[in-house]
């Protein structure tokens, strides 16, 4: 298949035909446990739809620190299974997803007096390279910690701690997954919510779906219906009648232009207030500065966006760890914030709360929920293993497998850097996506590291049914740049409404609406 969503695609996949069709799985969430479920159980020879009541990715898969990582942290707290699996699936990624997800180098500062403290660190430190085979050096002295992280903070700094972990663009993972799947099989539609599930003798066995472009509803039959909506599961699980398991908690972040905040290495630091962890690294082509962990007692049904106490956390870690660059608030491109799916112990401190995934089966509803962007495949196939029992007459290892098939090889047509992001992001669409590219447009956007052709490809081919699809994850523009993009609204319209055949009034609609969007969840609270 050339592309994963070609023209059309949407009147193929009809309420009419999806409730004709005979499937094995019906999986509900879009995020990047349901993906990596589809993918698992499509290249496994089951018949699998997934249905995303917003966009791919849009709720927590787009919105977390976009960090690939082996969970240093957990250690502390003795979660070593937790650690030796996440550094596992982090290097699998790093080996299968080049160019998608790549390395990325934190370096955290020694003060006098400081926590965790030298010698716990560096402990921590050398679990971390017998998990994952490998061994750095991690100790460097100040002079050396400050040539390669110049605008830190100077007053008692003995030393700085050094080690590697990972980075990745979250939605465009999510979305190179859901290709993946879809060469094997695998269906998904964004803007098809589950509205309730159908049950038979007591047990789940579909659910009626509601077109939320279109309109129209359909009842869809599924031998099992997997719940992987992560924050928002325990909505689908109360209609079995079970309890809720769910602590809905708030990571919020700030962008910054890379020019106001250089970094060559990411930053890892203890916030002042709290001795949590808080973080500042390149990504993207800006400075992605998070995160905060508060429990998000807002309804999960609008958006979520960082509070006034949230971006003065922030910004009280960037003003202690980066005196001498005088931030201000001036400086912020965006924000963002998302809510994780966290299992409630009943911790006071919702960061001591666990991250592991949980599943459960409640009247025939299997619900996986909880864990971590690193460990999406670990998760999938752990749901799947809970699945046999529910499917006689399947059988499968369920060993892990590469995460996507042989990578593509472009031309010389683009740079190196260039060229491996394309291929890790687009995989066997990037030469198709080279092709479909008009004069200029294989340039980079001013102050991003995306090419104006792919905001073609994504308009043509991606499933873009709103602005705020093509803008805030299909591509990152309305994170990357000032006013979410406004200043080149006029060049995206030109290169993607008539890829998306609408109509002057429909582009401006959805135009108006990514703005207040935008403005309502993305920008500086007022």
């Amino acid at each position: 298949m050339n592309a994963p969503w070609q023209a059309g695609w949407r009147s193929s996949l009809s309420a009419l035909a999806l409730a004709e069709r005979e499937w094995d799985l019906l999986i509900i969430g879009g995020g990047i446990t349901g993906a990596g479920i589809l993918l698992e159980a499509s290249r496994r020879g089951l018949k699998a739809l997934l249905v995303e009541q917003r966009d791919f990715a849009w709720g927590t898969s787009s919105r977390s620190s976009k960090l690939v990582h082996g969970g240093l942290r957990y250690l502390k707290e003795g979660r070593l299974g937790l650690t030796r699996e996440s550094v596992r699936e982090r290097d699998a990624l790093l080996r299968e997803a080049g160019g998608l997800v790549e390395s990325q180098s934190f370096a955290f500062g020694d003060y006098v007096g400081g926590k965790p403290g030298r010698k716990m660190f560096l402990l921590g430190l050398a679990i971390y390279d017998l998990l994952s085979g490998k061994r750095e050096r991690h100790y460097v002295d100040s002079t050396e910690f400050l040539m390669m992280v110049p605008n830190v903070g100077r007053i008692d700094l003995a030393g700085g701690m050094c080690y590697t972990d990972a980075k990745t663009d979250d939605a465009r993972l999510v979305l190179r997954v859901l290709q993946e799947a879809q060469s094997h099989g695998g269906v998904a539609v964004n803007y098809l919510a589950a509205q309730s599930l159908l049950r038979s003798a007591g047990k789940v066995t579909g659910a009626r779906l509601h077109d939320a472009v279109g309109g129209g509803e359909c009842d869809v039959s599924a031998r099992l219906v997997i719940n992987a909506t992560g924050a928002w599961a325990d909505g689908l699980r109360g209609q079995t009648g079970a309890t809720p398991k769910i602590r809905p908690l708030r990571g919020s972040h700030l962008v910054l232009p890379a020019w106001r905040l250089p970094l060559a290495q990411a930053v890892s630091l203890m916030h002042p207030a709290d001795a949590r962890p808080v973080f500042a690294f390149p990504w993207e082509g800006v400075t992605l500065v998070g995160t905060t962990d508060v429990d998000h007692a807002a309804s999960l049904n609008t958006e979520a966006a960082i509070t006034r106490a949230e971006v003065d956390y922030l910004m009280l870690a960037l003003e202690t760890q980066f005196p001498q660059q005088g931030l201000s608030e001036a400086d912020i491109l965006a924000t963002y914030a998302g809510v994780r799916p966290v299992i409630d112990s009943g911790q006071a401190d919702p960061s001591k709360e666990g991250r592991d995934h949980a599943v459960w089966v409640d009247a025939g509803l299997l619900t996986v929920t909880g864990g971590k962007l690193t460990t999406f495949r670990v998760i999938a196939l752990d749901a799947l293993k809970h699945a046999k029992p529910l499917l006689p007459g399947w059988h499968d290892q369920l060993k892990p497998l590469p995460i996507f098939a042989d990578r593509v090889r472009l031309g010389m047509r683009l740079r190196g850097a260039q060229r491996q992001r394309i291929e890790g992001r687009y995989g066997a669409t990037a030469p198709a996506l080279l092709a479909a590219a008009a004069p200029g447009e294989l340039e980079l956007i001013p102050g991003t590291q995306t090419l104006w052709a792919e905001l073609r490809w994504a308009a043509r081919c991606e499933a873009v049914l709103r602005l705020e699809d093509l803008l805030l994850r299909r591509t990152r523009l309305g994170l990357q740049l000032r006013g979410g993009g406004v200043e080149h609204l006029a060049r995206i319209r030109a290169i993607c409404q008539p890829e998306l055949a609408w109509t002057d009034a429909q582009w401006e609609t959805s135009q108006a609406a990514y703005l207040a969007l935008w403005n309502a969840n993305y920008s500086l609270p007022t």
